[in-house]
């Protein structure tokens, strides 16, 4: 598994910086250029953190995670940016993440992972009971 922190480079544009230290310090690496790479290295599973949006529990970045998504064939997991149900379900829908990670929700007891996994059957994601 490939964990990657990624920044987006310009507001409004659709590319992004690998960062390290929590999205505080840019490394100059195109973010998709070095995913796709470690796929083709053997990387089987993208861990994907937008720390334009983690934080904020204002949704993904599904710019980033449909980007990555649609150009890797392993799965992908959106992380950063939960704050309500309707955001886990864009992340896979619109984003087209194969999984999602949240922490906020749960740490703060917005949520349950059951109330979670009701919902996201509910609107048609296939979810482990």
């Amino acid at each position: 598994m490939l964990a990657v922190d990624a920044k987006r480079r310009e507001k409004g544009k659709l590319s992004w910086e690998v960062c390290t230290h929590g999205g505080r310090k840019p490394t100059g690496i195109d973010a998709l250029a070095w995913i796709k790479q470690a796929v083709d290295l053997g990387a089987g599973e993208i861990l994907l953190t937008s720390w334009d949006a983690d934080g904020h529990q204002a949704g993904y970045d599904n710019e980033l995670n449909r980007a990555v998504s649609e150009m890797v064939s392993v799965p992908v997991i959106a992380s950063g940016g939960a704050g309500t149900l309707e955001h886990l379900y864009d992340a896979l829908s619109i984003g087209k993440a194969d999984a999602v990670l949240a922490a906020s929700i749960f740490h703060y007891r917005e949520y349950s992972i059951k109330e979670v996994k009701e919902y996201l059957a509910g609107r048609g994601i296939p979810v482990r009971q």
